[in-house]
């Protein structure tokens, strides 16, 4: 029996098109509204498209009178920190003026349960080592940090004046692909590690590189927490249901709970991919913290853990890869 609409901001991306595959096996409708700048037509498979930027109020007025709206995921946003760096209005204009807007529309429209996909990089560079607490100091190093954490205090304020619930997500490093091959990480340009390694692997690109190797950890690489895409979807799906239980202003880490250099990442591919991988070294990207690793006791709290591993994460990403090339 369906539940009710969900309306996904940044549904045709690649952690927004999971949440819909999630959403639709939960019993949901998953309504995307997204402009296809980044997303992907193809990727939404699970319910209707609504062609439109988020800041379109009268295209979410009708999406949520259309399909029954009931509850909100907000995807869209710009997040590439390097971009940030060099355009910082375009962040804010994107992230935070027309996330603004967007929750406008909503409010106008009756919708009151909204969970906002939020990022580690609200963090900054943690000033200790250690898996970050929600509770840690929200020091943002770049433009994009700084505008995902402007929009959940707008979020979070807008909700209590209003009486509306909210959740806020703050994820570590999404990677994986779907399990049985209907969605994947489709980037242009493609910035993250693992899809960059399988390309690498595949001779597709050239040598991977590695950004730093001067950093104060146990191999001088950078150390994050991967956390697969589908485990992700999952955590959507168990936070919304505890807006409509009537929870609001949650804020929660998302992500593994342990950390990997990008040497060990490397090698890991290595073993899972049966091959070596041409990398090299080059400098530090401003705006690279050293660790980011997720304290995500609140969100097991909660019944939620992620069942899947490292290994998982590589190989869903090359299977994926075998078959777009495949289709090219």
């Amino acid at each position: 029996m369906e539940r009710g609409g969900i309306l996904v901001a940044g549904g045709a991306g690649y952690i927004g098109s999971h949440a819909c595959k999630a959403l639709a096996a939960d019993g949901y409708l998953p309504v995307t509204l997204d402009d296809l700048s980044s997303g992907h037509a193809g990727a939404v498979q699970w319910g209707p498209l609504v062609r439109a930027d988020i800041s379109d109020a009268e295209a979410v007025a009708r999406a949520v009178e259309t399909h029954g709206v009931v509850g909100a995921l907000h995807f869209a946003a710009k997040s590439l920190v390097g971009e940030s760096v060099r355009e910082p209005l375009k962040y804010f204009r994107e992230n935070v003026g027309k996330g603004v807007a967007f929750l406008e529309a909503l409010q106008t429209a009756g919708v009151g349960n909204i969970l906002f996909s939020s990022t580690a990089a609200v963090y900054g560079d943690p000033a200790q080592p250690r898996p970050i607490r929600e509770e840690d100091a929200t020091r943002p190093i770049n433009p994009y940090g700084a505008s995902k954490l402007a929009f959940e205090g707008a979020l979070r304020a807008a909700a209590r004046a209003s009486g509306g619930r909210c959740a806020v997500l703050r994820y570590f490093n999404a990677a994986g692909a779907d399990s049985v091959g209907d969605l994947g990480e489709d980037h242009d340009p493609e910035t993250h590690l693992i899809p960059l390694i399988v390309r690498a692997s595949r001779g597709e690109t050239p040598p991977l590189t590695v950004y730093g190797e001067d950093y104060d950890t146990r191999d001088g690489t950078a150390i994050r927490d991967y956390v697969h895409v589908e485990d992700l979807a999952s955590a959507h799906i168990l936070v919304l249901e505890q807006l409509f239980r009537g929870q609001t202003d949650l804020v929660l880490n998302a992500g593994a709970g342990e950390g990997v250099t990008v040497r060990e990442v490397l090698l890991a591919a290595e073993e899972c991919l049966g091959r070596s991988i041409p990398a090299v070294v080059g400098a530090r990207r401003d705006g690279d913290p050293p660790v980011l690793v997720a304290d995500t006791g609140r969100l097991t709290a909660l019944g939620w853990a992620p069942k899947k591993t490292l290994p998982d994460m590589i190989r869903s990403a090359a299977a994926w890869r075998e078959k777009t090339a495949a289709l090219s």
